[in-house]
């Protein structure tokens, strides 16, 4: 009666390790690099500060107009709101006046 021997091979026990390993460094690499990653993250960090700064600048502009508005139609209207806007709106000005430019930032 014949027997056969297989031998071991080396190449199964490397299989496991190998698919392991792989794993671990697709993850490992998109963990830092994908879209929800570390750096990802520290974009996200940044863009909320400037959106903060955006914002806060944007909240001042709205309080500003919000007064303009509210000494405009108070019912009594103030006379140099409406003489301001008046100007503003036609570009004139008498000859005795001085005529200071404040251009607002967007």
């Amino acid at each position: 009666m014949w027997t056969r021997h297989h031998k071991k091979r080396k190449l199964g026990r490397l299989v496991l390790p190998l698919i392991a390993v792989a794993f671990l460094s697709y993850f490992g690499y998109h963990s830092i690099h994908g879209g929800y990653g570390l750096k990802a993250t520290e974009q996200f960090d940044r863009q909320i500060v400037e959106r903060q700064a955006r914002l806060d600048e944007l909240t001042k502009q709205r309080t500003t107009l919000e007064k303009e508005v509210q000494l405009m139609s108070d019912g009594s209207l103030e006379r140099d709101m409406l003489d301001e806007k008046a100007r503003l709106a036609l570009n004139m000005s008498r000859s005795d006046e001085i005529v200071i430019f404040h251009r607002m930032t967007n």
